[in-house]
């Protein structure tokens, strides 16, 4: 709690020591101060803190996990090519340097947005503004019994969780005799084909066909079966369809099976059934759609049918003009389009709102409403193959392989965080080693 202490003259238990009287022991600032609670410290919620470090406010943000996930990464967590601390950053150091800002761990449950507070459990924290950036889990289409099965990546958990599964599915085929259960365990099914489907088969068909083929005497890892779904009628249906094209070839290149047009129609441990057809399997990945947070039903704001919440022009709520959605979790139109949740929709979200907070509290007024500026798509396909979209510049290969790394290097919050990554990626191209194969078990402890 060091690092609290120096921001904020106060710890985050004497904080949250009295659940009616949060304010009372939170700083030393003026009482004056507007406070500013965001909820989320992802790529908007970090976004709007870091752009109010100057503001004349209060800035609390609260997040249930203690660290900034880089989430564009995450599939080379799943597949041992980075390990997790390289992929995140304590939010406190991240915003240690501002004086205005303390940082809680802990879990938003609602909004009670009558007397201007966040609840978490018993406890919460008054507002003055809120910024709501919350994020979204995976949508399993009415079918949410296919999740234990299917697992998504969205989180650090779900990245060490998919690791494990996929390695050990290679030690169990090791040591399996039956031919038909190998098979099975070397099946990797990935539901939907948008930018995370298609890099998590390109990185699995790569540790399979290229990093694990000198390291089991059993079995051949490069006879590993890895089938692409997508209900949709081809890959990547936020790009155009030239560069889809190549994508899908350049994947059949890598040995993975690609099937448009055909959606999951059964899904269980063993497998699932796409077109009438029974593919078992070990491992199914779920990348096939999200769903918001909650914060619409703590709002009681409508929502569409993704759960993300109808903004207003300015990210703000009808009715609530102090409140703000944006990111994963909001519903936002530009030229009668609805804005894609992608990352640079929420850091463009959050530094926006983070200028609407700034002119109210200085007695002035933004009169220009959100404007969202497309920089462009951007996927990659293995070691030295990626597509980027951005503007009328259309790539494929190697070329644009080197813009991604460099984008998302550049990204990465921390000087470490780049260098580690920089290392291994240069690692992983030279060798196709992969460093971070570690399958680790929970101790069980007997009552």
């Amino acid at each position: 709690m060091t690092e609290l202490q120096n921001t904020t003259n106060t710890t985050a238990t004497d904080t949250l020591s009295t659940p009616k009287n949060v304010e009372a022991a939170s700083t030393n600032l003026p009482a004056v101060m507007p406070r500013v609670v965001i909820v989320g410290a992802g790529f908007g919620g970090l976004r709007a803190a870091r752009a109010l470090h100057n503001a004349p406010v209060h800035v609390t943000v609260i997040d249930r996990q203690n660290h900034h996930l880089f989430q564009p990464l995450l599939y080379w967590v799943a597949t041992a090519g980075l390990s997790p601390a390289d992929i995140c950053s304590p939010i406190r150091r991240i915003l240690r340097k501002q004086k205005n800002t303390e940082v809680l761990m802990a879990e938003v449950t609602g909004v009670d947005v009558q007397e201007q507070r966040v609840l978490m459990g018993e406890r919460s924290v008054p507002y003055d503004y809120l910024v709501l950036a919350t994020g979204a889990h995976d949508n399993y289409f009415g079918h949410p019994e296919w999740e234990k099965f299917a697992p998504g990546l969205k989180t650090i958990e779900d990245a060490r969780a998919l690791r494990q599964k996929i390695l050990l599915a290679f030690e169990a085929a090791e040591i399996e005799t039956d031919p038909e259960k190998v098979k099975e365990l070397l099946t990797f099914v990935l539901v939907g084909a948008g930018p995370t489907g298609v890099e998590m088969a390109g990185a699995i068909a790569e540790l399979a066909h290229k990093a694990l083929v000198s390291d089991f005497r059993h079995i051949d890892t490069r006879m590993t079966r890895i089938i692409l779904i997508e209900a949709a009628l081809r890959i990547l249906a936020t790009f155009p369809e030239s560069l889809a094209r190549k994508t899908q070839k350049k994947l059949i290149s890598m040995g993975v099976e690609v099937r448009t047009g055909t959606p999951v129609t059964e899904l269980d441990e063993h497998g699932v059934v796409v077109d009438g057809e029974r593919i078992n399997a070990a491992t199914i990945i779920w990348s096939a759609g999200v769903l918001a947070s909650p914060a619409g039903k703590w709002l009681g704001a409508e929502v569409d049918r993704a759960g993300r919440v109808k903004v207003s022009s300015d990210l703000s709520i009808p009715g609530h003009a102090n409140v703000f959605v944006i990111g994963d979790t909001a519903s936002a139109t530009q030229n009668e389009k609805t804005l894609p949740g992608v990352a640079q929709v929420a850091i463009q979200g959050g530094q926006y709102v983070a200028s609407v907070i700034t002119h109210r509290v200085e007695g002035k007024e933004l009169d220009k409403p959100f404007h969202y500026q497309d920089k462009g798509n951007l996927a990659t396909v293995g070691r030295s193959y990626a597509i980027i979209d951005i503007g009328n510049i259309r790539l494929t290969g190697f070329i644009a392989w080197l813009l991604w790394l460099a984008v998302h290097i550049y990204f990465l919050v921390g000087f470490r965080n780049r260098l580690v990554t920089i290392f291994q990626w240069a690692w992983t191209y030279f060798t196709y080693a992969r460093g971070a194969r570690l399958i680790t078990f929970e101790n069980e402890h007997e009552s």
